[in-house]
């Protein structure tokens, strides 16, 4: 965990968040800032930097993470389609330095994206 990361601090239950699931090791939370109708972020709890940093022993845990963001997807209804998204790096837009996935949804998403 690092003390300076949003998102750690958010996992350790320092910063108050819209947590819609939670376990040992994932988290998901409501965006500040949405950009659909259902953007949820799903984080690790253990401080990775981005998909760049993650190892083959971090498979469990993206397979984890992604399984999570599926099952956000459905308790939101979203059976019509929705995304998920990792951004990696400050040129894709990555604003927090903490592995994360944006599911988004609730409404028609164009491609491409950005």
């Amino acid at each position: 965990m690092s003390l300076q990361c949003i998102f750690c601090r958010i996992a350790a239950k320092e910063v108050p968040a819209g947590i819609v699931y939670e376990d040992g090791d994932v988290v998901a939370f409501r965006d500040l800032s949405p950009q659909a109708p259902t953007h949820v972020l799903v984080i690790s709890r253990r401080h990775v930097g981005s998909l760049n940093d993650m190892v083959e022993a971090d498979a469990l845990l993206l397979g984890a993470m992604m399984l999570v963001a599926k099952n956000i997807a459905a308790a939101a209804g979203l059976a019509a389609g929705y995304r998920v998204v990792t951004n990696c790096g400050p040129g894709a837009g990555q604003s927090v330095s903490h592995i994360h996935l944006h599911v988004l949804g609730g409404r028609p998403m164009s491609w491409p994206p950005g």
